[in-house]
Order: structure tokens, then C-alpha cells, then sequence
């Protein structure tokens, strides 16, 4: 079957243009936060507006195409399954804390998965006007700019993003935190921006050399780890792999790095 990518793209980067739009409108309010896995696992009200925005738009486009959405599964405590259909993988607001507090680094992520591969990645900071994108084999964009990643070669003069928030769960804690001194050591310095999809867009953009996080899901990362690619980079697990067909995002031990090629 052929599909037609250009067109999905086109409607859904509208979609995502108007469920931003409740992000905006919410970043100063007041919100209902609960927890779901644990403290550092937020959710609120905002996050269920804009996957119900994001699945019943796109729904009306294309009823057809399936959805990993995160808040659908999390609330019906289910495994995503990807078949080889058309499959929108949703993270409505990722950096979910940072939205709670004010912090303007939170976003939509949103990725198309066609025969087990993403073809589509969105990832809209509403709150910046940001929006990285990619389709694959045709390189990555920010606002319509091209970008890539980094030419810097040295660990030494690298900028290294990590995340602090997956130490609160005992079974990682004491990784996360060698990691990190490790890194505090070696790096030119590291940052936690507190949200994986835009970590991963900002190595695209050269911002950032590296990302390393533990504890993932698909919809956490789909998109960006395609914006990566097509901006040159190189994105894998802690064997130094990546499966393309995103079957080992599926467990919660998952790690994940996204680094310039010039480290390879």
C-alpha cells in the first residue's frame, strides 16, 4: 500500500500547531497535578486536553491510522502494540513537571510509525515557538531551518544533557548518579533540561553534544531520536544499538543516548 507521508505531515503539523495552543494558554494557570509512577511522574488535566485535541483531530483526517498515545495507555495500564499500520505515537506534553512550574522547556512530541518505523517526527515548544521536525530521509528542521548536530569531537568541549529525576527510583540511583560525576568530570559541562524530546532536539540543533537518560517509553522519544538521525546524529541504547522498529522501548529499564556523529 502506498501512503501518502507529505500529506499526513502537513495535517497533523497543523494539529499540533492548535493543541499548542492549550499549553500556551495553560503554562500560568493553575493545575491538577497527580502522580502516576512516582513524584517525578506528573500528570494533569492539560495533558488529557491535548491528546484528546491530538488523537480526535487527526482521527477525523485519517480514521484509518492507529495512536500510542501516553495518558491512553497509562490510565488503561496497557502495552502499546505497534503494528505495520499507520501508528501516530503520542507524548502530549513532554517535561510535564517544567509545565507544572512555569518552566518554559515542555512540548508536544508527537511521531508517525508506518511498517515499524518512524517516518514523521514532531516536536512543538509552543510556549518558544519551536518547532523541530523531520521526515525521514529529508533531513531536520527548526522553524522551517535546516539544522544538524554538532561538529565538536572532544568529550572536553561537549555539552552533555542528563536527567536527575530517574534517581529518585531506587534500582537506577546509583548509575544515574556515577554518571553524572563522571560526566561533571570529563564534559565541558552538562545541563537537565527536563524533557527528553527536546534534549534530543537540541542535539540536533547543535546545541548539545550528547543526551543520556534511563527509563523511557516510545512516546517519550520517537520523534526526537528521528529528529536526531536526520539532522546526522546518532541515536542508541547502552548495548550501542537502536531498534528501528522501536519494539525495545517498550520496557521501563530502557536507555537511550543521542550524540553527534562526530563521536563515532
Amino acid at each position: 500500500m502506498k501512503y501518502d507521508v507529505d500529506q499526513y505531515y502537513e495535517a497533523v503539523l497543523g494539529i499540533t500547531r492548535e493543541a499548542g495552543e492549550i499549553i500556551k494558554d495553560g503554562i500560568a494557570r493553575t493545575k491538577n497535578v497527580n502522580t502516576k509512577l512516582g513524584s517525578w511522574d506528573l500528570v494533569t488535566q492539560y495533558d488529557k486536553w491535548v491528546e484528546e485535541v491530538l488523537v480526535t483531530r487527526i482521527s477525523e483526517k485519517f480514521p484509518s491510522h492507529k495512536f500510542i498515545a501516553e495518558e491512553t495507555n497509562s490510565e488503561q495500564k496497557t502495552t502499546p502494540v505497534l503494528t505495520s499500520e499507520p501508528t501516530w505515537i503520542i507524548d502530549p506534553i513532554d517535561g510535564t513537571t517544567n509545565f507544572v512550574h512555569g518552566f518554559h522547556h515542555t512540548c508536544i512530541s508527537i511521531a508517525l510509525s508506518i511498517e515499524q518505523e518512524v517516518v514523521i517526527g514532531i516536536v512543538y515548544n509552543p510556549i518558544l515557538d519551536q518547532m523541530f521536525t523531520a521526515i525521514k530521509g529529508h533531513g531536520a528542521y527548526l522553524n522551517n531551518r535546516v539544522i544538524q548536530t554538532s561538529n565538536v569531537d572532544e568529550l572536553g568541549k561537549s555539552l552533555v544533557y542528563l536527567e536527575s529525576s530517574f534517581a529518585c527510583i531506587p534500582s537506577l540511583r546509583d548509575t544515574i548518579m556515577k554518571r553524572t560525576e563522571a560526566c561533571i568530570t570529563a564534559a565541558h559541562g552538562i545541563r537537565v533540561l527536563g524533557s527528553a524530546a527536546l534534549a534530543l532536539c537540541h542535539v540536533a540543533m547543535g546545541v548539545a553534544e550528547a543526551y543520556h537518560i534511563d527509563g523511557l517509553q516510545c512516546w517519550d522519544v520517537a520523534a526526537g531520536a528521528l529528529i536526531v538521525t536526520e539532522a546526522g546524529g546518532i541515536v542508541m541504547d547502552s548495548t550501542g544499538m537502536f531498534s528501528k522498529d522501536l519494539t525495545s522501548f517498550y520496557k521501563w529499564s530502557y536507555n537511550l543516548c543521542g550524540i553527534s556523529n562526530k563521536y563515532s
